[in-house]
């Protein structure tokens, strides 16, 4: 190839790079990103909750449920275009919270690696974003379960792939994951078993790149995708052209599940379990999970403390 030809590639795969970014960012121009959020479920008292409520907790701020939450990706939490509001999935299940327990939602952004000790420290009465169950966080914390912690297969609209179930069923495949993450090592274990059977292993595929990732999938260079299901639903709901094909838990074989999480032995758990079974009960935690395409991931009930992921 001449270098003029070269020059003319790179720039057409560069276009074609930036016309699937813009693409992207139009899809997602088409959610309320309004830090009034006016389409927001919104919830009645729940007396039996309030009920539960500690006589002697002080909330960081009195009439106020303080809530941490980590803005950088949606559904779960991106900024409002204010740039200082929180808006998503989980600030939504925040805000059925402070409605359930009569009390008004103050978000604070924060980052990732500061939400622990802000929870033992009292900056806020809760974190809300994403938070797993583990055995090892329930020595510090107290969880309240909301949502499966899953992770989803995708494949492109048009692929043949209909159902991936076990693993046997990536046999062969080119399958796209991330590296260092938990999903890979439950693909490498999959391979392993498979092999094992005298099955052919998957050809895993690694991206830095979400854009060309996505036309990997598109163009039939990758046959599925591996990848937190909340993030590929939300995706898949924007229309970026794939659609779910199977779900696992983040933990398998072990089942896993998302929670609030307070301050061990603060006394809020139970009021913030009872809460979340009264929105499950009445319809509007269904909605606001069905806002943000996260249907797949609602729980029959919330739990208390359940058991967690095990410690390594």
């Amino acid at each position: 190839m001449s270098y003029k030809s070269k020059l003319l590639s790179i720039a057409v795969s560069g276009l074609l790079a930036l016309s699937t970014a813009l693409a992207s960012i139009a899809h997602a121009e088409g959610v309320d990103l309004s830090p009034e959020q006016k389409d927001r479920v919104r919830a009645e008292k729940v007396q039996a909750a309030i009920d539960l409520l500690p006589e002697d907790y002080k909330f960081t701020d009195p009439g106020k449920l303080t809530v941490a939450s980590v803005p950088g990706s949606l559904p779960f939490a991106a900024y409002g275009n204010d740039t200082k509001t929180p808006v998503g999935a989980e600030p939504d299940i925040a805000q059925l919270v402070a409605d359930s327990l009569g009390l008004k939602l103050q978000l604070v952004p924060v980052a990732w690696a500061d939400w622990p000790l802000g929870v033992a420290s009292g900056k806020f009465d809760v974190v809300i974003h994403n938070v797993t169950v583990t055995e090892e966080r329930k020595e510090k914390l107290d969880f309240s379960t909301y949502r499966k912690d899953l992770l989803g297969f995708y494949v492109a609209n048009d692929s043949k792939i209909q159902s991936i179930s076990k693993p046997e069923d990536v046999a062969g495949l080119k399958v796209i994951v991330g590296a260092s993450t938990n999903q890979e090592q439950i693909l490498l274990r999959w391979n392993e078993a498979n092999i094992a059977k005298g099955l052919k292993p998957a050809e895993i595929q690694y991206y830095d790149d979400v854009v060309v990732q996505d036309l990997a999938l598109q163009s039939g260079r990758a046959d599925a995708y591996l990848g937190p299901n909340a993030i590929s639903a939300f995706k898949a709901g924007q229309g970026n052209k794939t659609r779910l094909v199977g779900t696992f838990s983040g933990g398998w074989p072990i089942t896993t599940e998302i929670a609030v999480a307070t301050k061990k032995g603060s006394g809020l758990a139970d009021a913030i379990t009872t809460a979340i079974n009264a929105q499950i009960k009445n319809g509007n935690y269904g909605k606001a999970l069905a806002r943000w395409n996260l249907s797949a991931e609602a729980i029959p009930e919330s739990q208390t403390n359940p058991p967690g992921l095990p410690k390594k």
